[in-house]
């Protein structure tokens, strides 16, 4: 099982969406209990965000992984190609807290590495029928998730962006999306669509359009990296009265240098994911936690962020997050969702609140 197929960042981004792996039959623990998400029921909460799932076959590769809550990468409304190689660069650092100058590349993975894809998305007619074909395939007790962007232009307004991200939603939704995640978080897009997160004023714009658009389909929001808690309230209370949820972090923004500190990427930052950013993220999941108790909001939290063993699960299930998404890990090591399900499955009482009814 060491040898599972798994994404190859010395091939491009094109290469590995045409090479997905086959659906696997493996036995896959299950946990006790009854669980919901956003009111849909579901197998559990462990699930994967948008980037590693590439396409529908991805997703039923994962899906036979053991993974439950599955994001499809996101789409917009015009084809969109990857940003050129490298795309994945592991890189040699601690934990990261976003206050970083930069961080050095390594010839291994240890754990972590830099993103940069760009949100690439193939056109409307190609995902929209793969969504479709995927959510049939997908067995009872998943949940497919569409993560959406909308694809900003020129001389557009906020209005005008917010109709393109709706418009996006509402296609996934037709196209048989369980869930609707629009990304307000791309640490590698310097326009607008990839930090709505930091305007709440635009965010509750388009977050409101999309809610008119979906009707009643749980809704999240993908958020980037939050530390103050005046930011945390502002941006809740924008968009409590549109979404069921907010998933973070994606990632943690910093430039990228060789040893010869030659910056890569012409100096931009790039979003480092994996084991780097799990204190960070488990320590925003909890203060947006805290945040939703104390103005008495209903909204679910998805925690994302470093995740590679039930002891990290648990720790986001201590502070607050009501499902846990796995990229990094799942990335390097398919089996990991597994491994965690067998890790839990023996003292869920523990690790688990109370099932729900």
């Amino acid at each position: 099982m060491n040898q599972l197929p798994k994404y190859d960042p010395a091939k491009s981004y094109q290469w590995n969406f045409d090479h997905a792996p086959d659906p696997l039959e493996l036995e896959i623990p299950r946990l006790p209990g009854k669980w919901k998400f956003a009111g849909l029921d579901i197998d559990s909460p462990i699930g994967i965000p948008a980037g590693p799932l590439l396409n529908g076959r991805w997703c039923l590769y994962y899906a036979s992984l053991g993974f439950d809550f599955l994001t499809y990468k996101t789409v917009r409304s015009v084809a969109r190609d990857c940003y050129p190689m490298p795309n994945l660069l592991p890189v040699n650092c601690g934990s990261l807290h976003g206050r970083e100058d930069r961080v050095m590349v390594t010839d291994e993975m240890q754990g972590s590495w830099a993103v940069s894809f760009g949100m690439p998305s193939k056109s409307p007619g190609v995902w929209r029928k793969d969504v479709e074909e995927t959510r049939t395939q997908l067995p009872k007790g998943k949940l497919l998730s569409v993560s959406v962007v909308g694809t900003v232009q020129n001389g557009w307004s906020i209005e005008q962006l917010s109709k393109d991200y709706a418009q996006c939603a509402r296609w996934a939704v037709d196209s048989g999306a369980d869930c609707i995640e629009t990304n307000f978080s791309c640490p590698n897009v310097r326009t607008c669509d990839g930090q709505l997160f930091q305007n709440p004023e635009q965010a509750a714009i388009v977050a409101a359009h999309v809610r008119e658009s979906i009707g009643q389909t749980p809704f999240l929001v993908k958020v980037g990296h939050v530390e103050s808690s005046d930011e945390i309230a502002q941006l809740l209370d924008a968009l409590s009265p549109f979404v069921s949820g907010v998933a973070m972090t994606n990632s943690v923004a910093v430039a990228v240098a060789d040893r010869a500190n030659r910056l890569f990427f012409d100096g931009q930052p790039r979003g480092i994911c994996g084991a780097a950013i799990l204190e960070a993220s488990i320590r925003q999941t909890g203060r947006f936690a805290d945040q939703i108790e104390a103005s008495r909001l209903s909204l679910e939290l998805v925690g994302v962020g470093g995740v590679s063993s039930a002891s990290d699960f648990r720790k986001y299930l201590s502070v607050g997050a009501n499902s846990i998404h796995i990229a990094t890990a799942a990335m390097t090591n398919p089996m990991v969702g597994i491994e965690i399900k067998r890790q839990l499955a023996g003292d869920i009482e523990q690790c688990f609140p109370a099932p729900q009814s």
